[in-house]
């Protein structure tokens, strides 16, 4: 794999979904052409944005100035920051309004903002009216490699993550790289979770140039769009091969299961981000394999050490307020990731490892090997 030397034009993903394909523009300043590009895509549209205060202060402005350019009408709404924010308050918050702002079936609704607001926006476009189309601005790392392509939206249940959504896919995606300037160390880490995500679980070329280019992907430098771009592309094969997740979409939850369920048990809060979350999983999942015989200790600490040599946490104990407050127990554990999405028929499916870049469905995992596993994590 090879980077080039400076900053190129835009690069442009497609999303092959037959008449509901879309374009994922990937570059730096291409916020700027939001507008323009809306107004070719739909003339005479009407928009509302739907985005978080910490994106607000940032690009709220520029985002209205580039509509206000081409010529197109728009309102927003704007909720508060983080998880607490995909709750049913937070739906009903914005469907309302959406509904308020008149926004119709041949409108738009925009999301601006980080995973949480794709979702939950992407959602409420989903329900309103029974369906408006919406846009897709992702500002975080982790939103533009991860959640901002593919379709699925929703809101959390004080049950689980994500039990209340729908697959409802964008028209286009804006990832301007030059919005990830703003975001704090520890967000842009979380997000370069699910970048090394896609090297682990299908492209092992893909990973060890991570592990030797990771710091330009940090430092903004023309590394960052090739890894965006590697990263998207690889999503959006898989997605038009299987949009609703009946078969091999399931490989993009590698490290979920496990990071789900730490979410909730530190109640979807700032002791472990999403993408923290992540890695911790990805690490367990490839601990997990290794103790099954499926891969190599070697391949699974090959995983855990380059996720810990960007300063992602890998161990359990890693999440803030371990030691003084402790974690869910084993059992409550394994009762959070029996609300996975991905159980069926009460059966636990995990994503395994065979190697390095290549990565396997495996159900009906013995629950009670979990559970024993965990325990021995969680004693350390």
């Amino acid at each position: 794999m090879t980077v080039p030397l400076k900053h190129s034009d835009p690069i442009t993903v497609d999303v092959a979904l037959g008449d509901r394909a879309y374009d994922i523009v990937i570059g730096r300043d291409v916020l700027q052409s939001l507008g323009a590009r809306i107004a070719a895509l739909r003339p005479g549209v009407q928009t509302a944005i739907v985005t978080d205060r910490t994106v607000a202060k940032h690009w709220l402005e520029p985002t209205l100035a580039s509509l206000a350019a081409a010529g197109i009408p728009t309102s927003h709404v704007v909720v508060a920051e983080g998880e607490g924010s995909k709750t049913y308050a937070g739906l009903e918050k914005v469907s309302e309004a959406l509904i308020a702002a008149k926004i119709e079936r041949n409108d738009l609704v925009i999301a601006l903002g980080g995973g949480v607001v794709g979702d939950l926006a992407g959602f409420a476009a989903a329900i309103l009216r029974r369906g408006v189309d919406f846009v897709q601005v992702p500002t975080s790392l982790l939103a533009q490699v991860d959640s901002s392509v593919g379709g699925k939206t929703g809101i959390n249940s004080p049950q689980g993550k994500n039990l209340l959504g729908a697959f409802h896919q964008p028209v286009l995606v804006i990832a301007d790289t030059s919005v990830l300037d703003t975001l704090s160390p520890r967000q842009f880490r979380s997000g370069y979770a699910e970048v090394a995500k896609y090297g682990v679980l299908g492209d092992e070329a893909f990973f060890a140039w991570l592990e030797t280019n990771h710091a330009g992907i940090f430092s903004g430098g023309a590394a960052r769009e090739h890894a965006i771009a590697t990263s998207c592309r690889a999503k959006a094969a898989i997605v038009s091969r299987d949009e609703r997740e009946t078969g091999e979409r399931a490989l993009l939850n590698l490290g979920h299961t496990f990071g789900h369920a730490l979410e909730a048990a530190t109640g979807f809060s700032d002791r472990l981000f999403h993408g923290e979350g992540v890695a911790i999983g990805t690490v367990l999942a490839a601990e997990f394999s290794a103790e099954r015989g499926m891969i190599s200790q070697a391949d699974a600490a090959r995983v855990e050490r380059h996720l810990a040599s960007v300063g992602l946490p890998t161990r359990l104990q890693d999440i803030a307020g371990f030691t003084q407050e402790g974690l869910a127990d084993a059992d409550t554990l394994m009762a959070l990731m029996a609300q996975d999405k991905k159980v069926k028929r009460g059966k636990l499916t995990f994503i395994l490892l065979e190697a390095v870049g290549r990565a396997v469905i495996a159900n009906d995992v013995e629950p009670a090997l979990v559970r024993d596993f965990l325990q021995q994590k969680l004693s350390g």
